[in-house]
C-alpha cells in the first residue's frame, strides 16, 4: 500500500493540471482526476511492474476523458442553473496578461483534440516522446508530427489574434 501511495502521489498535480487543460473546467478536471485515481487503486494489480506508473496514470486520465467527450457528445451538456457559479457569470479581466491567457486558450481551444494532447503533454508535463506515445496508444513518430504541426499551427492562431485590425490599416498622406 505504502509503494502504491509514493508511486502515485507526486503524480496527482500534473494530473489535475493536464485534465484541467483537456477539459476547460475546474470541476470536471477534479471528477475526472478523481475518477482517474479510483481507477488506478482500484486495478493496482493489473499495472505492469516494470512500467512508468506516471505514463500508465496519464493514459487512464487520457482515456477517461475521451469516454467523457464520446458521451458527451451523444447526450449534450446539460447544467442547472443553480449550479451556475458565480465566476462563470463574470467579465473576464481587463489586464493584458488575461487577455494574452485568454488568446492563448482560444489559440488551445483552436487546435484539434490530438494535436493539443500532444502539445500538453510533452510541453507542459514535460512526458518525453516515447511516454507520450505510450499514453496515447499512438507511435512515437506520430507523436513527432503531431506536435510539430500543432506548434505550427499554435503559433499561427496566436499571430493572427494578436494583430489588431486597425492597426492593420493603411494610412495615405494627403498633401
Amino acid at each position: 500500500m505504502d509503494d502504491m501511495i509514493a508511486l502515485i502521489e507526486p503524480s496527482i498535480p500534473s494530473l489535475r493540471r493536464y485534465a484541467r487543460s483537456l477539459s476547460r473546467d475546474a470541476s470536471e478536471a477534479d471528477d475526472l482526476v478523481q475518477d482517474c485515481l479510483e481507477r488506478a487503486i482500484s486495478r493496482w494489480g493489473q499495472r505492469r511492474r516494470d512500467g512508468d506508473t506516471r505514463s500508465w496514470l496519464f493514459s487512464i486520465l487520457h482515456n477517461l476523458a475521451i469516454s467523457r467527450w464520446r458521451r458527451f457528445q451523444r447526450r449534450g451538456r446539460h447544467m442547472a442553473i443553480d449550479d451556475v457559479t458565480d465566476a462563470a457569470l463574470s467579465l473576464p479581466a481587463s489586464q493584458s496578461d488575461g487577455m494574452d491567457h485568454a488568446d492563448l486558450m482560444r489559440a488551445l481551444a483552436g487546435l484539434p483534440p490530438d494535436h493539443r494532447a500532444v502539445l500538453l503533454l510533452v510541453g507542459v508535463e514535460q512526458l518525453t516522446y516515447a511516454q507520450t506515445a505510450a499514453v496515447l496508444g499512438v507511435p512515437i513518430g506520430t507523436v513527432m508530427s503531431r506536435l510539430s504541426r500543432a506548434r505550427e499551427r499554435l503559433a499561427q492562431l496566436i499571430a493572427a489574434d494578436s494583430v489588431i485590425p486597425a492597426q492593420r490599416a493603411h494610412l495615405r498622406r494627403i498633401k
